[in-house]
Order: structure tokens, then C-alpha cells, then sequence
């Protein structure tokens, strides 16, 4: 059959696909594909960028994704639909779909029914058959053109390009992409693109158009199409071809060069014919389309149609180079091809980072971190490498010990961080901190809130004594300042004696708590200097009253003073600075947290009503009403 005929694709009308003034919706946000098409544009001198907008599917409307335009950051629309994007951005009309193999398909169909859309790009690889063979109708029926899937996209040099066309920054310079030649450029695969527009920058005054039209048996269209689209744009003076073994789409241009319809000069290679040599039915070369099933179908039954119909082919890809420089040449010197002027490109700005790793630039940091490194292959705490953490079996003790600290503490020190963890998680739910949560959960807040609202409560009258205790009794202890005169000089001072007092323990009904981790302490540190100082002030403040026993605040923090000076891993000075920087609070907020999400989880499970404090338990008292005096009245007073 004729290969037009045969042929599946949308319509390919005479003329360029893409101008400097195209522009584009991106589906399917890709950070590094975006950007480098905003580079390309820059490098160009483009006043606008090529991309208009980025489709998301579902997102709602008013986001926006950051990129770079030269040095200025710019914010590109995005839009949950290919139609609300076309409705907000009517002037773009090429569709770059970078959406996997599973979704291509409908992607693309629905973005068919947008009138303003004219070409679509499908990059993925692996889309199946059946569904491309409906979108190449769907296209040629909406008299739209497609290029794809398993595509790079395509090229106008100085004017637009398609997600990583051509590749970096610096091979878009060295092949003089950033300004248009005189050669029109086709293929199947992406990456012999690149490369022959460096051919082409090097043996002519380099490429006008290159499309790479896909790898897949049936893509959107084919090399014939845009061959003979090139021959109708009048800046294309000279075609050239790389296809391969495989399909029949290169019969398509020796059909046009025999009947006349292709008068431009055409240098045509065609990969695979080592072919020969194998079982072409049974092996797969490369592309999916790259099988030969028959001789037609051959590398050396294509060439041979080709140059039969007129086209200048080589004997050999070593011979492709220069045969089209001499080409090009005797078209410059028949006056058939004025070369284009050389153009500088506008240079584009460095990224920062990357000017870092490259040493060109030196930056201060904002942030300086010692206790962790999530670098390399692995997170490590303080050096010490998390797959050593888990393999080795550190407790929790030993992780805070490390990240708190910057210390490998002794088993007996971070057995007891762990007793304190246990011991403080929770004193039921009537104290503020709890109440709080479960007051939130009961408000309908999620669990972070309810956290947050019982973790507020805690402070020097709940929870948060234990730093300012334990500087109290180090300081008193280490001047040996007498129990009496300890407590009875914070008292001239209207201070309170952090660590000492409770609403219901008594002389007589002592905290379980402090009786378990004094036990521990007194058994397994070396010292407890400390908590005995704490003892006796406890002994003096109890002769004034039965509740003003050592509480839990006092002894954590007497026995944390303890626990940093006896492991013999801190000098004074540190123990000092670590008691003025609040880890000891530290300590209670982790374990608390453990009751208030208790609570918080406790409340939501058992979908507990809105809480509403009952009036009996609030004593109203009122002044006396206050009335409004008239304003000529010499005697009015405002009462208060």
C-alpha cells in the first residue's frame, strides 16, 4: 500500500510546528524537564517563557510551582485540569504530557477536546499499542499532530524546545541550538538526536528543526510526515534522516522525492544494518519498532529506496558526517543556502548550588548542626551510624543520650532517662496538662493540637520545676548552704522552693514515684550527693507543713545533677550549661507527651462530646452594677 495510506497520524499541514512565541501546558510536573526548558528559552533571548502552565491533576486552583527565567524566579499557574489551563492560558497550544504509561492515554484524549491545542508530546515509554492506535485516529480526526509516545520531544532552534531536547545547558550552546540554521532534522531516537545535532553544528550553519519522533512501532507520526512538512518551511534548505530498521516509514520520502513532491536535498541514514547477520525476527534492536520482520522492512532495503528515489545516502554511518558537509557546501556554493550569522548566546545564570560543589562560589551556612548528618547512605547520630544504632540495639536512653548530650552515657545513667520516661508519662487526667488535652480532643482538634494544648500547661507551677530545682539544689549543695537557710532565703526573695510541695502527697502518703527512682538511684549511682541535699531540705520544709514533701520535679532534678556529675563524662562548667539550657524539662515534656497523646487517643476512640465545665463548679461574684451618668450632670461619675 501507499504509505500515505498506510500511514496512521494526525494532520501534518505544511509549516513549523513551534515559534518563539509558543508556549505550552505541562502535565505532569517534572522539575528538572521544566526548568531547562525556561533555560533554552533564556539562552534564546525569549521574551516570555515557552511554558504557560503546569496541569496537576486535581489540585485546586491557586498554586503555583517556582522556576527560573534567566535570574529572575518566576511562579508558574497550576491547574487541575488540561481544560481549565487551556481556558486560562488560550494561547498555548502544545501539550508536553509527562505522565507515565498508565495514565498517557487518557491524559492525552482529554486534552483532544481542547480546541486551542494543536500539537500534543507523549514521553512516555511503554504506552500500549492498542491505546496509541486510538489517539492517532483521535488526532488525525481533530486535525491535531502528535509526536510520541517514547519520545524526547523536538527542537526550533532559537525558538522552542521540548522538555530535556537536546540535553545541558553547555550541548545546547555547542550545537547552536540557541539560534536557528538551515537544516531540517527527523529521527526515531532521542539520544542519536542529540548527538547529530552536534554532527550538524560542526558540518553546517547547524539545525532550523529536529523531532525525534519515538521509538514504538505506531508513533503519533512519522519520519515521512515531517519530512515533508520540512519541505514546505522556507528556512529549511536541506533535510536530513536517521531512521532504522524496522517499519516502512522512510518508503514515505522516496515516494516523495520520486513523484516530486520533495525537491529540498535529502541525506538519509538508516541504522541496523547489521541486522543481516541475525535472526531480525527474533532479535529486538533498541526501540520497539526496531524489528525487522521482512527484507522490506530492512536497513538495506530502506537505503536502497532512498537513494534509488534520489536521496544522498553513505555506505556507512562513518560516512554520514561528511557527506553531509559536502552536501551543505555545494548548496553555499551554488548560493542555494546563505548560512545563518552567528549569535552569542544570553548567558544564563548559575545555580548556586551548583557553583558551590564546583568550588566557584563560597556561601556561610544558616544553620550549623552537631548532633546528626543525614548525608551519604545513611543518618548518623553524633558520628555514630543508624545501622549501628539498630544493630547493635541502643535503647531510647542511649538515643537521647547521643542527641541530647553528645555523650555515650553509662548503662546505669540511660536506664535511668528510661525510668524517668516511665515513672512521669501520666498522673491521670486531672492534672492541667491532660485535662487541656482532653478538653482539645473533645473540641474535635486532631492529635498534634491536643498535644500542643496539654504540652503548654507545662511550666514552673506544672511539670516545669525540674531545671530550676535542680540549679537550686546543686547551688545551694555546693556552697553548703544549710537547709534552713536555703529555704527561708528563697522565701525573702518571694520565691517558691522549686521541687518541694504537693497538692495531695504527704509526709505520710510520699509520691510512689520518688520512691522508685530515689531506690534506683541510691543502688546503682555512684553518688547521690545531691538527692540527700534534697532529703534535707525536704526534712526542714516538712516541720512547716505535711504536703511540703520532695516531689517529683525536685527529685528528677536532684538525681539528674546526680547522674550528669557521677558518669564522669561532663566537667562543671557543662553540667552547669546543660541545667541552664532546659534538657531537664526536656526530659518531662518527652515523657509526658507519651500520657497526653494517651489521653488525646482515649478521648477521640471513645468519641467523646464536646466538653462544657459544669456551672456548679464555678463561683460567680460580680461588683455591683455600673450606670451611665447623663452628660450635663456636674456630680457624674462613671462607675467602675
Amino acid at each position: 500500500l501507499h504509505w500515505l495510506q498506510r500511514r496512521m497520524g494526525g494532520s501534518m499541514e505544511g509549516g513549523s510546528l513551534f515559534s518563539r512565541e509558543t508556549q505550552a501546558l505541562f502535565y505532569n510536573y517534572k522539575a528538572a524537564p521544566v526548568q531547562r526548558m525556561l533555560d533554552f528559552d533564556y539562552l534564546c533571548r525569549r521574551e516570555k517563557p515557552s511554558i504557560a502552565a503546569i496541569v496537576s491533576p486535581g489540585s485546586k486552583p491557586g498554586g503555583f510551582r517556582k522556576a527560573f527565567f534567566g535570574n529572575t524566579e518566576i511562579a508558574i499557574p497550576v491547574y487541575g485540569s488540561s481544560a481549565e489551563a487551556a481556558a486560562a492560558h488560550p494561547k498555548a497550544d502544545v501539550f508536553v504530557n509527562y505522565s507515565s504509561h498508565r495514565s498517557a492515554y487518557q491524559s492525552t484524549l482529554d486534552c483532544l477536546s481542547v480546541p486551542s491545542i494543536r500539537v500534543l508530546v507523549i514521553i512516555a515509554e511503554g504506552v500500549p499499542e492498542r491505546d496509541v492506535k486510538v489517539l492517532i485516529a483521535a488526532c488525525k480526526k481533530s486535525n491535531k499532530v502528535m509526536i510520541g509516545p517514547a519520545t524526547v520531544g523536538g527542537i526550533q532552534a532559537g525558538g522552542f524546545k521540548i522538555g530535556d531536547t537536546a540535553g545541558t545547558v553547555e550541548n545546547i550552546i555547542r550545537c547552536k541550538l540557541h539560534r536557528p540554521g538551515s537544516i531540517g532534522f527527523v529521527s526515531k531516537s532521542g539520544g542519536l538526536s542529540n548527538e547529530m545535532y552536534n554532527v550538524l553544528s560542526r558540518t553546517t550553519d547547524g539545525l532550523f528543526e529536529g523531532i525525534a519522533v519515538g521509538g514504538d512501532a505506531y508513533p503519533g507520526t512519522t519520519l515521512s510526515d515531517h519530512v515533508r512538512r520540512f519541505q514546505d518551511i522556507p528556512e529549511i534548505k536541506m533535510i536530513v534522516v536517521l531512521g532504522e530498521l524496522g517499519g516502512s516509514d522512510e518508503y514515505g520520502a522516496s515516494e516523495m522525492l520520486k513523484s516530486g513532491q520533495l525537491t529540498k536535498p535529502v541525506v538519509a541514514w538508516i541504522s541496523g544494518s547489521c541486522a543481516t547477520y541475525f535472526n531480525s525476527a527474533e532479535v529486538q534492536f533498541g526501540h520497539a519498532g526496531a524489528r525487522s520482520g521482512n527484507m522490506d522492512e530492512s536497513a538495506a532495503s530502506k537505503l536502497a529506496a532512498l537513494r534509488e528515489a534520489g536521496a544522498i545516502c553513505p555506505t556507512s554511518f562513518e560516512g554520514f558526517e561528511p557527506l553531509i558537509a559536502e552536501t551543505y557546501m555545494k548548496l553555499v556554493k551554488s548560493g542555494e543556502l546563505v548560512p545563518k550569522p552567528e549569535v552569542e548566546p544570553q548567558m544564563l545564570p548559575g545555580d548556586l548550588h551548583q557553583a558551590i560543589k564546583a568550588g566557584q562560589v563560597r556561601k556561610a551556612t544558616n544553620i550549623v548542626c552537631t548532633i546528626s548528618d543525614d548525608r551519604g547512605e545513611e543518618p548518623s547520630y553524633v558520628g555514630v551510624p543508624i545501622s549501628e544504632v539498630i544493630g547493635q540495639s541502643y535503647s531510647v536512653g542511649d538515643v537521647i543520650s547521643l542527641l541530647w548530650f553528645k555523650r555515650l552515657l553509662p548503662p546505669w545513667a540511660t536506664k535511668f532517662i528510661e525510668l524517668v520516661l516511665v515513672t512521669a508519662a501520666d498522673h491521670g487526667p486531672c492534672v492541667s496538662g491532660a485535662h487541656n488535652s482532653i478538653v482539645a480532643a473533645r473540641a474535635g482538634k486532631d492529635l498534634v493540637s491536643s498535644l500542643c494544648s496539654g504540652l503548654l500547661t507545662i511550666g514552673p507551677r506544672f511539670g516545669g520545676a525540674v531545671d530550676q530545682a535542680a540549679i537550686n539544689f546543686r547551688n545551694a549543695c555546693d556552697s553548703e548552704t544549710s537547709a534552713e537557710a536555703f529555704v527561708e532565703g528563697l522565701k525573702k526573695k518571694g520565691l517558691r522552693v522549686e521541687g518541694i510541695g504537693h497538692r495531695i502527697k504527704t509526709a505520710e502518703n510520699r509520691d510512689m514515684r520518688v520512691e522508685l527512682l530515689s531506690g534506683y538511684a541510691k543502688e546503682n549511682f555512684p553518688s547521690t550527693k545531691y538527692l540527700s541535699y534534697a532529703e534535707t531540705v525536704e526534712g526542714y520544709t516538712l516541720q512547716k507543713a505535711n504536703n511540703l514533701v520532695l516531689n517529683i520535679d525536685g527529685c528528677i532534678g536532684a538525681l539528674f545533677v546526680d547522674m550528669l556529675s557521677g558518669c564522669e563524662s561532663f566537667s562543671d562548667v557543662e553540667v552547669g550549661e546543660i541545667l541552664e539550657l532546659g534538657a531537664l524539662n526536656g526530659i518531662f515534656v518527652l515523657s509526658r507527651s507519651i500520657g497526653l497523646i494517651g489521653h488525646a487517643l482515649d478521648q477521640k476512640r471513645m468519641k467523646q462530646p464536646l466538653y462544657r465545665h459544669p456551672h456548679e463548679d464555678v463561683l460567680y461574684t460580680q461588683p455591683e452594677r455600673p450606670y451611665k451618668k447623663s452628660k450635663g450632670d456636674p456630680d457624674a461619675k462613671m462607675d467602675m
